[in-house]
Parts: structure tokens; sequence; C-alpha cells
């Protein structure tokens, strides 16, 4: 059965690797595959532009000293935003203007995020709380001009306390990212809302190391990051199964891990941090790409190579 690849995914598959099984079945609809492959990508932009706006949050507290933090930050600048302090209403706030291209030039984002908390609280402290109001958040992907917007709040809690800034001589700094309901509106014009539960664990080895894991449990399912309805209507978990790693010295990339997504069409796994070939790659100049592997009801397993 021929493929018909929409758009989106005939873009990507320009600078991408393509494997299905040689044996045709018209009992695998082509729409299966494709909606299975968009919803990997969906889920991949969307959950590592909210660690990009979390990094930015660190960022932005490292910069200003009434959030105890420094005059150098330890995870580097913001190239497309500027950041303002003000305070009002008992809280401490740090506003986010985004305003063009990032550092690797891979993408442009517009919009604003307001971080605030209280006071009398202080960051570095254990268990403080941070509020992430993201307000007309659009990410545009320079590769294929596609873009999604995101709306919402989430919560960063600095669980262990400690400022980054130490991290070398602290060993590790844990936080977690909540949000009951983060608005997302994809290019074709729908818009869901997915839920996040994830725990991010700083170390330092050459550089800053952020280890990322789901923390949700829904039945059976364990290590839940994202759950929500995807754009065609259908409900899915996504579940960390291999550690997300982020490294400084690869100028704060994702270089490895593996998410699950389930309740769809198929189990689908999705590996991070390879090249062209589906090889694991440690730092490329170019583009990492990511894997993407389900079997479908007649048994065929197909498998998209795409880059990030």
């Amino acid at each position: 059965m021929k493929k018909v690849i929409p758009f989106f995914l005939s873009c990507l598959l320009a600078v991408a690797v393509l494997f299905t099984s040689c044996k045709k079945d018209d009992t695998n609809p082509v729409a299966d595959n494709t909606d299975l492959a968009q919803h990997s990508d969906d889920q991949s932009r969307f959950s590592q532009e909210i660690d990009a706006v979390a990094n930015d949050a660190n960022t932005s507290i490292d910069n200003f000293v009434a959030f105890d933090g420094f005059v150098e930050s330890t995870m580097g600048v913001i190239c497309d935003a500027t950041a303002v302090l003000d305070s009002a209403d008992g809280k401490r706030r740090i506003t986010i203007t985004y305003n063009g291209q990032n550092c690797s030039g891979t993408r442009t984002r517009t919009g604003v995020v307001v971080l605030s908390m209280p006071l009398a609280s202080r960051w570095k402290d254990a268990g403080a709380v941070l509020t992430v109001d993201v307000q007309q958040l659009k990410v545009t992907r320079i590769l294929d001009g596609k873009s999604i917007t995101i709306n919402g709040t989430t919560t960063i809690t600095n669980v262990s306390g400690g400022r980054l800034r130490d991290l070398a001589t602290l060993g590790t700094i844990k936080h977690t990212i909540s949000s009951t309901g983060m608005s997302i509106t994809f290019d074709n014009g729908s818009q869901r809302v997915w839920q996040i539960a994830k725990e991010r664990v700083f170390t330092y080895n050459n550089g800053v190391v952020i280890t990322t894991n789901g923390t949700h449990t829904d039945g059976n399912i364990t290590g839940i990051s994202e759950w929500g309805t995807n754009r065609f209507g259908n409900e899915f978990v996504t579940s960390i199964s291999t550690p997300m790693v982020i490294r400084q010295d690869c100028n704060f990339r994702l270089v490895s891990g593996q998410v699950t997504h389930q309740r769809l069409l198929a189990t689908t796994v999705v590996t991070f941090g390879l090249d062209s070939a589906g090889n694991p790659v440690s730092c490329p100049s170019g583009n990492f790409y990511f894997k993407i592997v389900w079997t479908g009801t007649n048994g065929i397993v197909s498998t998209y190579i795409l880059p990030y």
C-alpha cells in the first residue's frame, strides 16, 4: 500500500530516513501511520518547549539578586528574549518577552512568560514554588515553518533547595514541573489541553546535566510525564521509559532518552539522541534525530526517523 504523507511529514522526511516493512497490507491504514508519527512529533516539541521555558526561568532567576540569583547565570543567556523584574501584590515577578530566534537558529518564539513567587519566599530554599504563566507563546520551527502556541500555568518546585550557580559544589539539585492544564494550539488550528508531571535532576559533568523522568501514575502505567488528548481527538499518556538527558556541553540539547505513547492506535516508542541512520550519537554539529517505532494490528512494524 502506497503511503501518502501529509505536507508536515513530507517536509521532515526530506531530511530524514523512512523505514517500513516491505510487506503490503491494506488493513494497516495510512492515516494510522501518519497520525502516530505526527503525535510523536507534537509531544516531542511540546515537552522540549516546556523544558526550554523552565531553563529560561532558571536563567532569569540566576540573573536577578532578588530571586537569590547572581549576576552571571549558570544556564547561559536567553538569545531571543528580554527579562524585566518587578514586584506587586505581595509577589516578586520576572516578565520574559520572547521576540526572535533562539541561539542555535532552529526556531523563533514570540509571546510572554511571567514568573512569580511570594515576596517572603526565597528560591534557594527547599520547597520553594515558582509559578510560570505562559501567555501566547508561539514557537515556529524554522525547518518547515510549522508552529505551536502554548498557554497556561505550570509550577516549578525547588524540591531539594539550592541554586544552580552552586551546582558544582552541591552535586545535585531537584526540581519538579507540574500543570493541570496547558492549552496547545496546533498548526492545523486544533486546540487541546495537556497535563504535565515531571522531575528534573540537575548534576554537574563538564557543565550542567539535566535528567528528566515522569512522576504521574495512571493504572498500571508509571513514569507518565504528559497526558491528555492529541490533535486527532485521541486520548494518550506519555511515559518516560529511559530518562531524558539535556547537556550544557551540547548547547543544552536533548542528547538521549526514550518515551512511550500509549492508549493510541498502537503503543509507540520514541528514542532520542540519534543520527539520521538511527544510531546513538554524542553531540552532532547539525540535527539530532528521533526514531518512532510501533507495531500495527496486522503485525507490521513501522519506523520513522525524523530530525529535532
